[in-house]
């Protein structure tokens, strides 16, 4: 892999580095201050002291950049525990700056490399086959993306979890096949009924996960959950045969319930009683009329 091929995005004082970067072949980007990273080959960050390592360690800008981004941090002291942060965030190399620009250009190459595999591994293992759907891994993930900008622009988020109560009377009255035909036509169904910018996932057999990735108040997040419950309980027709579902549903609201990803999931699927934890299944087992509009269309 020539480095004539990879765009490098440069942040903070890692652009003092731009003159060398570009003589030793790379295509070389600046963010515009507040602007989030485009999608590069590569990011550098630079560290020159112990308490500039440990500053990017704990940076949330670091942790969303290596979600798609192969980071690489140039730093001037050595430090195993402060190095091994960095990597526990999402640095996939870090290049000292006395060993010099082959060196880094090296380790920049290698490290879109290594990206690139991980990336290949992630999509192929990233979707439910049933439904086409993200699963349970690609939502934390995506999540902890979101949630890390939200150190910058504190924003509300929900998190919604669906447990189906039918699907396995469905599976053994019609088939294996009917019943992964009526998982697919539920995915669609709730995709159908969200702006594209939120997020569904399949989490196992019988739930779903529907990120609001921005909302207003925590009324949007009930809203949504009213809506799509009520879309949900409408009969679906599989091989001939009319389906009727229940859903006991969970609802988690960033920052109010909780400032991670695994713990906001946790809280909305012990209230759907899609694990055994113990919680109040909220919103559930009600039937209501269908929406004929976007389930938070009122969320706007």
């Amino acid at each position: 892999m020539s480095s004539q091929n990879l765009t490098l995005l440069l942040l903070g004082a890692a652009a003092g580095r731009q003159d060398m970067l570009a003589a030793a072949g790379f295509a070389i980007a600046l963010t515009a201050p507040g602007a989030g990273p485009a999608l590069h080959d590569a990011v550098l960050m630079q560290a020159a002291t112990r308490d500039e390592m440990a500053a990017l360690a704990e940076q949330g800008e670091l942790s969303a950049a290596a979600v798609d981004h192969a980071v690489v941090v140039l730093a001037a002291v050595a430090d195993d525990a402060l190095e091994a942060a960095l990597l526990r965030a999402g640095t996939e190399a870090i290049v000292a700056e006395a060993e010099g620009v082959e060196a880094l250009r090296r380790a920049i190459r290698h490290a879109v490399e290594r990206k690139r595999l991980e990336r290949a591994a992630r999509t192929a293992y990233a979707t439910d086959l049933g439904t086409g759907l993200p699963h349970e891994a690609q939502l934390i993930e995506h999540m902890s993306q979101l949630l890390a900008l939200r150190d910058r622009e504190p924003v509300p988020m929900g998190l919604i979890v669906l447990r189906l109560e039918g699907l396995d009377a469905a599976a053994a009255r019609l088939g294996e096949v009917a019943a992964r035909l009526l998982r697919r036509k539920l995915a669609v169904r709730l995709r159908s009924g969200l702006r594209a910018s939120d997020v569904v996932a399949a989490l196992g057999r019988d739930a779903f996960a529907v990120l609001l990735g921005r909302m207003e108040n925590r009324g949007d997040g009930e809203r949504v959950v009213h809506k799509l419950t009520r879309s949900l309980h409408q009969p679906l027709v599989v091989a001939g045969e009319t389906c009727s579902l229940r859903a006991a549903v969970g609802l988690a609201i960033y920052p109010e319930h909780g400032k991670n990803a695994r713990s906001l999931l946790q809280r909305a699927a012990a209230q759907a009683g899609w694990v055994a934890t113990a919680g109040v299944r909220q919103y559930a087992g009600r039937s209501e009329g269908g929406a004929g509009t976007a389930a938070n269309d009122e969320a706007r």
